[in-house]
């Protein structure tokens, strides 16, 4: 007789990606319709409820329940405890991911899975809020623009920080010591907004500026990995990127895609005086023979 413990190892054992795919012609069109969220939102399947599960779905909670079985689990809770178990592997902390075997292909399995990163993450944007944050980012409110850079996502924010310079006034990124960022910050008020992006494990310091943003009346447009991140609690917008690594680090690929499609709309929305700023930066850049295009 299998028992529980086992049964839940062996869900970890064989994923429940492969799971779905096995039997993917086996599928009713409501269960393939339960199968596409668990396989595009496997954050709500975590921390959801079937509810939930099969409200996105467009069906019944009975749905939920009966795909489950047809991938060969005992119901929703062996369902979910299958895809928290993936999430934990890909969340993980690099001293546990570096132990653990790595590819055979890594180029291949790199490519794939940062495809699947871009992908995921596209496939998560609604368009109205995507609207809503460049109309935030472009600061036609007036208000300046605060980055809250955390370590390990420094070089996707500083270079987004940069480009929005480009377009705009008032952009600052918060870097450094919780005395400069207080420092830098310290005067934010309603009407300003801020850009942040952090994966777990959360950086404190981004988290708690973040926090001390919100609560002074700034409109927070948040990148993470999961609705009830704890950098989504003031936030005006939230966005959800798949982070999955193929070595032992978290991947931000698919947030720098999301910061790039960010960047072309604020481009677009603020076309005629971006142009001028442009400009007078290639201007500048010519005069002092800082670029060469040889």
């Amino acid at each position: 007789m299998v028992t529980a413990p086992a049964r839940r190892a062996t869900v970890r054992a064989v994923d429940v990606a492969t799971r779905i795919a096995e039997h993917r012609d086996q599928l009713s069109p409501a269960e393939r319709r339960v199968a596409d969220v668990v396989l595009g939102d496997p954050q709500l399947v975590a921390f959801g409820t079937v509810a939930a599960v099969a409200d996105r779905a467009g069906t019944s909670g009975a749905s939920v329940v009966r795909l489950a079985n047809r991938i060969g689990l005992e119901g929703f809770s062996e369902l979910q405890s299958g895809v928290q178990a993936e999430l934990a592997h890909r969340l993980g902390r690099a001293t546990e991911r570096i132990r653990q075997p790595g590819p055979a292909d890594v180029v291949g399995r790199a490519m794939a899975t940062e495809l699947d990163n871009v992908q995921r993450t596209f496939e998560r944007v609604d368009r109205s809020a995507f609207d809503d944050a460049v109309a935030l980012l472009a600061g036609e409110g007036a208000g300046r623009l605060f980055l809250c850079v955390a370590d390990a996502s420094s070089g996707a924010m500083l270079q987004c920080g940069a480009e929005l310079g480009m377009l705009r006034d008032g952009v600052t990124v918060l870097t450094g010591g919780d005395v400069a960022i207080g420092r830098s910050s310290s005067d934010a008020r309603r009407g300003d907004v801020a850009l942040v992006l952090d994966l777990p494990r959360y950086d404190r310091t981004v988290l708690e500026t973040t926090r001390r943003l919100g609560r002074a009346g700034v409109s927070p447009v948040v990148l993470t990995d999961r609705a009830l991140s704890p950098l989504t609690e003031h936030a005006a917008v939230v966005f959800l990127v798949e982070g999955a690594g193929v070595g032992p680090f978290d991947s931000y690929v698919g947030a720098l895609a999301l910061l790039n499609a960010l960047v072309a709309g604020v481009a677009g929305r603020l076309r005629a005086s971006a142009t001028e700023r442009l400009d007078r930066v290639e201007a500048a850049w010519r005069a002092t023979d800082a670029l060469t295009d040889g």
